[in-house]
């Protein structure tokens, strides 16, 4: 799992995935204390959302087979999903508080 930020969202017209429950979003790898690489389009993540994230929102990124085997997207063709929104990440007594945008 990782901590992302979400950018953004992509819209699609079609959708051959069993997953088209959610919407997705482009999350960029972010640390602890929300930091992350502006402008790096390769450092952008698409992950399906079943949580409700908004932009400018820290989430908890599942990736890999524990993306294809959570609840909605068991067996599709998903390699990232936003599993939670973080409220807080508290460090050895640093602690980063996140409020929604």
């Amino acid at each position: 799992m990782m901590l992302g930020a979400v950018r953004g969202t992509v819209v699609m017209s079609t959708n051959a995935d069993r997953a088209d429950r959610g919407r997705y979003l482009l999350v960029s790898p972010t640390g602890p204390d929300g930091s992350f690489s502006r402008g790096k389009a390769e450092s952008l993540l698409l992950a399906l959302d079943l949580v409700g994230a908004e932009r400018g929102q820290v989430v908890l990124v599942s990736q890999g087979s524990s993306a294809r085997n959570a609840g909605e997207t068991r067996n599709a063709a998903v390699d990232a999903v936003v599993v939670g929104i973080v409220d807080l990440v508290d460090v050895a007594g640093w602690k980063e508080a996140y409020r929604a945008p």
